[in-house]
């Protein structure tokens, strides 16, 4: 090989280290070092919003049928058997009202998630220097309300669930930096947090219990950065004591959806598109 030949390949070995140095000197610095800004919390529950009770739009369905009945009644009886269908109309009603005033007063308590004894985790999957691996960020930086109403447990509400998108670690440090400073961009203030915001809950039973495990499905939005998605999460959750208890929920979400793109980093290919979001949560009553 000519000596002309040794110094183009000289150069590009020069190009390439300086450029490989360049991306760890960006990542380490706009990576920032993964402390939160402050100690974890999120936006409570109105506790002065009634929690809505599901025999209450029956009983309103109800009563509407039973004044159309009564309508058709009169136009078709006498006097005497619309005034039967309205007295009819009025003991349904008020036998349906009795019914959801004798809910207990103190059926619904407020839990509140307990950072030291939960996790959320992303799951992914690469391939790192050429070896298959599975990549695990978690962190126990996660808050959130629970209102269980055990005496009606379709009335059950979520309040926001706000995790620390900065403390997501995995087991490598340059990979940490790379999420905190180019794809989640957690390292800027306005990014720090991701939020889960609960629309609906479905598949919640009649009745609930001590030592019971249920499950159902959490549908909502997530915020990562200032992108929202409606996701839904299959969730369990196990009444522990009337002080406690313990659930985990999952889903699967696209980088695409999120915009999240992964810098291309020597050794680093094939990032999964799928990526899937885990949390295993304690939840404390509020007033114990």
């Amino acid at each position: 090989m000519s000596q002309r030949w040794w110094l183009i390949l000289g150069a590009l070995v020069l190009i390439g280290i300086s450029s490989g140095a360049s991306i760890l000197i960006y990542t380490t610095v706009v990576g920032g070092t993964g402390e939160p800004s402050a100690p974890i919390s999120a936006p409570t529950l109105d506790l002065s919003t009634p929690t809505p009770d599901p025999r209450e739009a029956e009983i309103a369905r109800l009563s509407t049928e039973v004044a159309r009945l009564a309508a058709e009644n009169a136009a078709l009886s006498t006097a005497a058997a619309v005034e039967a269908a309205a007295t009819v109309e009025l003991a349904a009603t008020e036998e349906a009202t009795s019914e959801v005033t004798a809910t207990p007063e103190a059926a619904a308590v407020l839990f509140r998630i307990v950072p030291d004894e939960s996790e959320v985790r992303f799951i992914l999957t690469e391939d790192l220097r050429g070896a298959p691996t599975t990549v695990i960020g978690k962190t126990d930086q996660v808050a959130g309300e629970i209102l269980v109403d055990f005496a009606t447990p379709g009335s059950t509400r979520m309040g926001v669930i706000r995790i620390n998108a900065r403390t997501l670690a995995t087991d490598n440090d340059f990979r940490n930096r790379a999420i905190r400073g180019e794809i989640l961009q957690s390292s800027q203030d306005k990014y720090e947090f991701s939020e889960f915001t609960p629309t609906e809950l479905i598949g919640l039973p009649e009745t609930v219990a001590v030592g019971d495990t249920i499950s159902f499905q959490i549908i909502g939005d997530l915020k990562v950065r200032d992108i929202t998605q409606t996701v839904t999460f299959e969730a369990t959750v196990t009444v522990v004591s009337e002080d406690r208890l313990e659930g985990s929920a999952k889903t699967t979400v696209q980088r695409a959806d999120y915009d999240l793109v992964i810098p291309s980093v020597p050794g680093v290919a094939n990032v999964s598109e799928a990526v899937n979001l885990e949390i295993d949560f304690v939840a404390a009553r509020a007033d114990a």
